[in-house]
């Protein structure tokens, strides 16, 4: 057997194993598998912001991914041979949210190259474990997987994600090998007015989930001016309860209050601030917003902000834009900053 082909069975594998294991904790089973539920326990111990409940969310998108019709369907579109002389890809990943960074990780396998991956302090528990299952189910891939801590040395490419900051770094370090460099990008959500309760509580996901940490996580509203935030705020109460995690609470207390200090004019529910504001990145627990008169003014507005947001979502999400309620479950070629990265792989 080819081995393109053992990869992908290799991932359908683990994608069965990933749907088995997140049915069995919705209907708490007897059944489980203690190792995983150890690796998520690990993980949420390591970084408060990793919830159980949140790694399940990312175990179930992957999950639903890692179908043999949904990975063919994708890499159909590809020209993909074997390699007689793989590359290796180094991979800096981010640690926002649980498993950021799978998509490059899978990319790069698919591809037929080597992944030397450098995980984040911040998420370091699961995706070793996940590599672990794929070279149980392909030996194989043991040659192709190396996981790596301090300087990453030996490397034909690079794809590596970070902040403005760090990426000004990246370019510097990785600027002479093939690179794919992502910086800072924020999500934004066009309201009119004329939205349901439902299409709202549905943008709240796309708010809450991970805390609002995510780079699809909507941080900033476009509403058409005059706009009565009663409806939205009667919609967010369904997600009230995130006030008790420890860590977000934290942030709401001292964002507010820095705003307070400041005499800035501020909209409040108890647990979401709603600040006027340019900006695309606000602070956890904080969301921005900005008023438009004009479809048309408000179009001239993205474009010239394009560069800086990662999706922008509608109740509608036609087109490009993606439909309240689906920012944290990307499909397989949705690529991050909107670069085709098996595209960049194969020409490797």
């Amino acid at each position: 057997m080819a081995p393109y082909i053992q990869t992908i069975e290799a991932f359908v594998e683990l994608g069965k194993y990933l749907s088995d294991f997140c049915e069995n904790q919705q209907n708490e089973s007897e059944n489980q598998d203690m190792a995983l539920v150890e690796a998520i326990s690990k993980a949420e111990q390591h970084n408060g912001w990793f919830t159980k409940e949140n790694i399940l969310f990312a175990l179930v998108q992957w999950a639903n991914l890692l179908t043999k019709d949904q990975l063919e369907s994708w890499l159909s579109k590809y020209e993909i041979k074997p390699l007689d002389e793989p590359k290796t890809v180094g991979i800096v990943m981010a640690g926002n949210i649980p498993l950021v960074g799978f998509h490059d990780f899978l990319c790069v396998l698919l591809s037929g190259h080597r992944v030397m991956v450098k995980l984040s302090s911040n998420d370091k528990i699961l995706l070793p474990f996940l590599a672990d299952f794929l070279i149980n189910v392909n030996p194989e891939l043991a040659h192709r997987i190396q996981f790596v801590e301090g300087k990453m040395e030996n490397f034909d490419a690079v794809i590596a994600t970070g902040s403005n900051n760090t990426g000004r770094y990246f370019e510097y370090y990785f600027g002479k090998k093939p690179n794919i460099i992502r910086k800072n990008r924020n999500s934004v959500a066009i309201l009119t007015g004329e939205e349901s309760k439902d299409e709202l509580e549905a943008l709240g996901e796309d708010i809450f989930r991970y805390y609002g940490l995510g780079c699809r996580n909507v941080s900033k509203l476009y509403v058409p001016k005059g706009y009565n935030f009663e409806a939205f705020f009667n919609a967010m109460y369904a997600y009230k309860d995130i006030i008790h995690q420890h860590k977000y609470a934290n942030n709401y207390d001292y964002n507010k209050a820095v705003y307070l200090m400041s005499e800035f004019q501020l909209l409040d529910n108890g647990f979401l601030v709603l600040k006027e504001e340019e900006s695309l990145a606000s602070p956890i627990s904080v969301l921005f917003y900005s008023h438009y008169e004009t479809k048309e003014e408000l179009t001239q507005v993205l474009e010239n902000r394009k560069e800086d947001i990662q999706c922008l979502v509608t109740a509608t999400g036609t087109g490009s834009e993606v439909k309240f309620g689906e920012t944290q479950k990307p499909r397989l070629d949705d690529y991050a900053d909107g670069v085709d990265t098996m595209a960049f792989l194969l020409q490797l």
